[in-house]
């Protein structure tokens, strides 16, 4: 079946995220060190890598072919069920469209349930866009985590997140890629895609 550019060429692994190299390191060493956090805000314009950046640390806490360079293998049945969005350890919920306190109370209820993996991690997209009921919910689980969960917030304004839950997380800025590196991985998806794209 025919891929889509953006779905074909979206990172896998740490070392596939481009011009965030300060969201990589933090969050390797984080693996590396199994000092992860139980709940992270990644804020930034929209195709920054928030979401995927997320998913890529959901691989890594949860594969069991991981070398010491804390990269997910890609292969074994936990990194392969993540990336069909099959996976009992990854949760992505749009915020936007599911901001209601029942919505966040279902997803709540799952949270403690027992995971195949190791760590269950939760994505929670456009996270500004929760109501006050929902947002009271979700900080009743940031204060007191469990164990096996982690949170990923996204949002594309930061500004709108309720500091009581900004301050439960560790949070980190992403960027758009510079001209000249995007001109570099442009290059790149032509050449491995066959397109016939001319310079200009």
């Amino acid at each position: 079946a025919y891929q889509s550019l953006y779905r074909r060429y979206r990172p896998r692994t740490f070392s596939e995220i481009r011009g965030q190299p300060h969201i990589v390191a933090a969050l390797q060493n984080a693996v590396a060190k199994d000092e992860v956090g139980h709940a992270y805000l990644f804020h930034g314009p929209r195709g920054t890598g928030k979401t995927t950046s997320a998913r890529v640390l959901a691989k890594a806490l949860n594969c069991t072919g991981r070398g010491d360079d804390v990269e997910p293998c890609g292969t074994c049945e936990s990194c392969v069920a993540i990336e069909e969005g099959r996976s009992f350890d990854l949760h992505e919920l749009d915020a936007a469209s599911n901001n209601g306190v029942e919505d966040m109370r279902d997803l709540l209820a799952k949270v403690n349930l027992g995971t195949p993996g190791k760590v269950k991690v939760y994505i929670l997209d456009e996270v500004h866009m929760l109501t006050r009921g929902a947002e009271n919910a979700l900080l009743k689980t940031l204060e007191e985590p469990p164990d096996h969960v982690i949170w990923v917030l996204a949002t594309t304004e930061p500004h709108k997140v309720v500091e009581t839950i900004r301050s439960r997380c560790q949070v980190f800025e992403l960027g758009l890629l510079g001209a000249e590196e995007m001109t570099e991985h442009v290059r790149w998806v032509v050449a491995d895609a066959g397109l016939d794209v001319d310079e200009a």
